[in-house]
């Protein structure tokens, strides 16, 4: 069933920003506003899953990579299908069972194959929430993220990982062969650690 997306103030705010050409400032400030219209209906798929914040940082760089012109994917948002939300859900579901497919076969068979991901022919422009994210991170302006490290691994600090978990994301495996710490242990460090810290910055800038 096609939809009319009139009244739908989200949508009317996507149509604004895509009038816009594709790398141009008020283009980025059209996906800012559009991602915090999204995050504050409250209406996005959320669960407490370990994974769920790797999906939602995927989602996103989805959103602004193909919600006006198809950069990665077969075609753009058609807003006359469904709502800018259950276009998100659907691909937001999808991650969260394609990474925890990943992490189930890399506990079971440590294979690199499993984290791999399809690496676009070009790359699209960074998201400007994720460039405030990496900037945030780069410069650390307290320094409490390079002191957050793990125990005997100076180098495996917040900044470290947070950046590294970025998209284009490194994954565990590369982490763990590279600094020579159990997945599991990053795992737990970047979720009791880094992760609280990262919303606590998107929180701060009004993300969520």
């Amino acid at each position: 069933m096609r939809r009319d997306p009139d009244n739908d103030p989200i949508y009317q705010l996507i149509a604004r920003t895509c009038q816009y050409p594709p790398n141009s400032l008020e283009r980025q400030r059209g996906l800012t506003r559009v991602v915090q219209a999204i995050i504050q209906s409250g209406k996005l798929w959320r669960d407490s899953s370990p994974e769920y914040d790797d999906a939602l940082q995927q989602t996103w760089l989805y959103l602004c990579r193909n919600l006006c012109e198809a950069t990665t994917a077969k075609h753009p948002y058609d807003p006359s299908r469904s709502s800018v939300i259950t276009w998100l859900d659907r691909y937001l579901k999808q991650r969260l069972e394609d990474l925890r497919r990943e992490g189930y076969q890399q506990n079971a068979t440590t294979s690199l194959d499993a984290e791999k991901a399809p690496v676009p022919a070009a790359p699209a422009p960074i998201p400007p929430i994720l460039e405030e994210v990496k900037e945030w991170a780069r410069t650390d302006p307290s320094g409490e993220l390079c002191r957050t490290h793990i125990k005997g691994h100076p180098e495996v600090n917040c900044q470290t990982l947070i950046l590294r978990r970025l998209p284009p994301r490194s994954s565990w495996e590369e982490l763990s062969k590279e600094f020579g710490v159990p997945i599991t242990t990053l795992n737990s460090f970047y979720r009791r650690q880094c992760f609280p810290r990262l919303r606590k910055f998107g929180e701060h800038q009004g993300y969520l």
